[in-house]
């Protein structure tokens, strides 16, 4: 069997006395498109804080492509090919659109802290940034200053941001949260279109999105793993329905989202 892409084994986390992650195990394989799923408080944004690197478990193993990384720093782990967005949007707002994406690029072209080149003669960056303006839609706004962009396309060039690098593997934190019905059907177009060949996992609460674009669902409920699954076995599993889906469930069944 091929080696998971991402791996928790028994992962935990606490904050003083109160356990949010209880006994986490998962496996991804490269390609899948992973949603995380389960009420207010349960601790998907956690499981993505600790996967990424902004906290350690309190016991338990991370592993990205077979290596593990729950004591490396984000960066660290985002060098190896993990990167995240997050539910608030992460951009430099008086940058334009292109700025934005050219200095996302940098680091993955080998640039490092050359802050004394002129960028305007960095062809690759300059190229590769053009590339991702065009993949996120926002070409029309290639000067724009990043601040005066709408939601929908100030969440865009975010995802720009996050895969400007190259990574395989991209968590990305309630993506269509605040847009509108017709926002995030476009949202989840561009969303499979940027991670095509890509490991996607993401938290999301719209279940038109997460049975739209899943592979498989995983629900967290209390900070444990309650079910792992496809779209279809997670709708007709009884505790899953029981303590999260409920009526939504049924109301896909019925057919809707």
């Amino acid at each position: 069997m091929n080696t998971p892409v991402l791996e928790l084994r028994n992962v935990s986390k606490r904050f003083g006395k109160t356990e949010i992650i209880r006994g986490v195990s998962l496996q991804v394989q490269a390609g899948e498109r992973i949603a995380v799923i389960g009420p207010n408080g349960a601790g998907k944004s956690t499981l993505f804080n600790l996967i990424s690197g902004r906290f350690g478990p309190t016991s338990g193993e991370i592993l990205l492509n077979g290596r593990p990384i729950e004591n490396k720093k984000p960066y660290e782990i985002n060098r190896l090919g993990l990167a995240r967005s997050f539910q608030i949007t992460n951009i430099f707002p008086k940058l334009t659109v292109f700025e934005n994406l050219r200095c996302s690029v940098l680091w993955s072209l080998g640039y490092r802290y050359t802050f004394l080149k002129f960028l305007s003669g960095l062809t690759d960056a300059n190229d590769r940034a053009q590339q991702l303006l065009e993949m996120i839609g926002l070409g029309k706004r290639r000067d724009t200053l990043a601040m005066n962009l709408t939601y929908a396309e100030q969440r865009a060039l975010d995802i720009g941001i996050t895969i400007a690098g190259g990574s395989d593997v991209v968590l990305l934190d309630e993506p269509t949260s605040g847009m509108s019905k017709s926002e995030t059907a476009r949202f989840i177009a561009l969303i499979r279109k940027v991670t095509e060949g890509k490991t996607l996992l993401t938290v999301e609460h719209d279940m038109g999105v997460v049975f739209g674009l899943a592979d498989k669902i995983a629900v967290v409920v209390y900070g444990e793993l309650l079910a792992f699954d496809t779209p279809d076995a997670v709708r007709a599993n009884p505790k899953v329905q029981e303590a999260y889906l409920g009526s939504v469930v049924a109301e896909s069944q019925a057919g809707g989202h």
